[in-house]
């Protein structure tokens, strides 16, 4: 599975970013074209045409001409090996055998040893200690040096809110500060629900780790700006997607849904009323 990977990865524009920064996302899904007319209508995308010689690898392509992401196709060897439609995360760092190295020695797992993907970087798929997978990688950078935008707290149709939910909030505090030095420190009391604890870094709020809802698993929540959510959630139900929680505003004034892709992939989007 590693060479199916590695070839399609290698569409994907080496970004550089600090450590601990979240530089790509990336949608895992059995039905790209599935997954193309239904996010370019709720988010405004256009995600672009499979590169044959990568398998299938698309960009995520934004109206401003960047990129937010990309689209890994699923194939019945990878659905075999157990991968599931979902969104992951690439999180930054300085040396991905090293990094892979400390998570493994803090309990967490890894889930794919680290490989190289000429002119793109080194990354590995990893796991927390609870279990939540994300990606680390060394991006190999261009020249001039790029910095990654595909993550901002404000800018449409980027990742705006990157949410940890976790079976051990405490753990996980312990450990992603030791990992990339995530500041925890402020958090919001939600009474039955635990504390909402922001994710600080670089003077830039990330997101939030919370405890996990009954039933769920550990797992990474990404949210995705749009002008507006009550159009959004519209466009995900014309398009069969579902939506299982929300509209609901939070307390920065946003509006939020989370739903699931007509392919199995859960989903959430952040924007104005």
């Amino acid at each position: 599975m590693s060479d199916v990977r590695d070839e399609a990865r290698a569409a994907k524009p080496a970004e550089a970013g600090a450590t601990g920064d979240f530089i790509w996302y990336e949608l895992m899904t059995p039905d790209p074209e599935g997954a193309k007319a239904f996010y370019d209508s709720v988010i405004g995308w256009t995600i672009g045409e499979a590169a044959p010689k990568f398998n299938g690898y698309r960009m995520i392509g934004r109206s401003d001409g960047g990129f937010a992401g990309g689209v890994l196709p699923l194939t019945a060897e990878m659905q075999r090996h157990g991968a599931r439609p979902v969104w992951l995360g690439y999180v930054s760092v300085p040396d991905v055998d090293q990094a892979t190295a400390e998570i493994v020695k803090a309990g967490g797992t890894a889930l794919m040893p680290a490989f190289d993907i000429p002119g793109v970087g080194r990354i590995a798929l990893v796991a927390d200690p609870q279990g939540a997978a994300f990606y680390v990688m060394k991006p190999t950078p261009p020249e001039p040096k790029a910095q990654s935008d595909v993550f901002s707290p404000t800018a449409q149709q980027r990742a705006g809110w990157n949410e940890l939910n976790t079976s051990d909030p405490a753990a996980a505090r312990s450990f992603y500060a030791s990992q990339f030095g995530w500041d925890t420190g402020d958090f919001m009391d939600m009474g039955d629900l635990g504390e909402y604890r922001f994710i600080d870094h670089r003077g830039t709020r990330l997101g939030a780790l919370c405890g996990v809802m009954p039933g769920a698993k550990p797992a990474w929540r990404f949210y995705f700006r749009v002008p507006s959510i009550a159009a959004a959630k519209e466009a995900v139900e014309a398009r069969g997607g579902s939506v299982g929680m929300g509209p609901h505003q939070v307390p920065t004034g946003d509006w939020i849904i989370i739903g699931t892709d007509p392919q199995g992939a859960e989903f959430a989007l952040v924007g104005g009323q």
